[in-house]
């Protein structure tokens, strides 16, 4: 019987010694550790390949979350809500069930196969489709964080990087072909600023039409070509890269492959350019304002006549689709988040942000009124009334990645202030309660601030 052997090599000793050096430092960053020694998340036998989020991971899920969706009010986009399950009448028109079938939930309804949606944009050409469209319209910006299912082998299922139930900042852009590179290059500044803020840097590919490809090669031809325009304009020629071959079945794509502190590669952004769901949906808009006939001389039949007329000389066109995704899924992102931070986080996306901690459980009161405080101004707070030192309490929430520690004795408790602490031992000294609900307020809007 053969027997497959794997290895890897190294040119010296140097090389071969820095990559033990990263390994070991990936073992300690591995998400699902620090995941279930941060009770962020755990998975049970009765629904492999879903997470359960634990409070604190909930936390930082939803801010993910939250982080995406102040982009979109400043960006233009309308955030919608679309069914979880479809008549697979859905899928067959999509192009799904011929080329994707295999990886979805499959289940009768009453005689009927129905299936789990592994993916929003079927749905949101139904709601594009539900009305006529004017060219006024568009663009039109659909993001959905929708739930979706795949039905992943269960060998494959890795921690939360392969799962089956999942969500993510998805969106469909529905645009004419004039504004394609526009909407774009808004999508490549989009990311931009997403991996800017988590401190990753990132290469681009343009990924071309695989083997099994949907509908006419010319429309592919100008879709490769249009979104090597868009390129361009982003990051200059030169800019990017070819990875021929590996777009999806109804189009090319962007791809993205982001960095992470160990410099390590993964891929999360992805921008698709497609002009095959709205054919096989149909979908169109009108393309001039229609002319209705007024007049006051004019007879009911004679008006009739003219708007009849009117409407078969109106003309329609096909939207192109751009599908667009910042973080991906955000279950896997929150992996390589945990990794890339090493479970130390930033402030503003921080699950345990502060900890209030009385020196003595005579100022227990003013403990809790603090920790209430800095509830009602929006952050994850805490307060320690256990029977624990002052000492290995501070210790103990540093090495739970608490960002700050306010600590607070009778001195606070006359001045109405806080005695701040870093999750490093830093001492940032006495503040009031109102500079510390400021200052921490500071950190929330500036992602990139770094703790003391």
């Amino acid at each position: 019987m053969l027997q497959r052997v794997y290895g890897i090599s190294f040119p010296d000793k140097k090389e071969l010694k820095a990559w033990q050096v990263r390994m070991e430092e990936a073992a300690k960053r591995d998400h699902r550790k620090i995941g279930t020694d941060q009770e962020l998340f755990f998975f049970h036998a009765l629904s492999p390949g879903s997470a359960f989020m634990q409070p604190h991971g909930a936390r930082l899920y939803n801010t993910l979350v939250e982080f995406i969706k102040t982009e979109y009010w400043r960006r233009g986009y309308t955030e919608v809500m679309s069914p979880n399950v479809f008549n697979f009448d859905l899928w067959h028109t999509s192009g799904h069930a011929q080329h994707y079938k295999e990886n979805m939930f499959c289940f009768d309804v009453e005689g009927a196969e129905f299936g789990l949606k592994p993916m929003n944009c079927p749905g949101h050409c139904l709601m594009f489709q539900h009305r006529l469209r004017s060219y006024r319209e568009l663009p039109l910006r659909y993001a959905d964080f929708g739930v979706l299912h795949r039905n992943e082998l269960s060998g494959a299922l890795t921690g939360l990087t392969r799962v089956r139930r999942f969500q993510q900042d998805d969106a469909h852009i529905f645009c004419r072909r004039d504004q394609i590179a526009t909407e774009v290059v808004a999508a490549l500044e989009f990311m931009k600023r997403t991996y800017d803020v988590f401190g990753m840097t990132f290469v681009l590919e343009l990924s071309t039409r695989p083997k099994k490809a949907l509908g006419d090669m010319a429309l592919w031809d100008i879709a490769e070509a249009a979104l090597a325009e868009a390129m361009d304009n982003f990051a200059g020629k030169g800019g990017w890269k070819v990875n021929a071959g590996d777009g999806a079945f109804y189009g090319p794509k962007i791809d993205i492959q982001v960095f992470d502190a160990l410099g390590r590669d993964h891929q999360c952004a992805t921008i698709q350019l497609d002009f095959q769901l709205p054919i096989r949906f149909n979908l169109k808009y009108r393309v001039s304002d229609p002319v209705v006939a007024k007049g006051p001389k004019l007879k009911k039949a004679e008006m009739e006549a003219a708007a009849k007329a009117a409407k078969a000389a109106e003309k329609f066109e096909r939207p192109v689709i751009v599908h667009r995704a910042m973080l991906g899924s955000v279950e896997r992102m929150m992996a390589i988040l945990i990794e890339h931070y090493a479970g130390k986080w930033p402030f503003w996306l921080s699950p345990r942000q502060i900890m209030v901690v009385p020196i003595d459980l005579a100022f227990s009161e003013y403990a809790s009124k603090v920790r209430e405080r800095m509830h009602a101004g929006g952050f994850h707070c805490d307060v320690d009334l256990g029977s624990n030192t002052l000492n290995k309490k501070i210790r103990e929430h540093q090495m739970a990645q608490y960002n700050y520690v306010l600590v607070v004795g009778e001195k606070e408790q006359e001045n109405d202030t806080v005695n701040i602490r870093t999750r490093t031992d830093g001492k940032l000294g006495e503040k009031s309660v109102a500079e510390t609900l400021a200052m921490f307020k500071g950190f929330v809007d500036d992602p990139k601030h770094t703790d003391m």
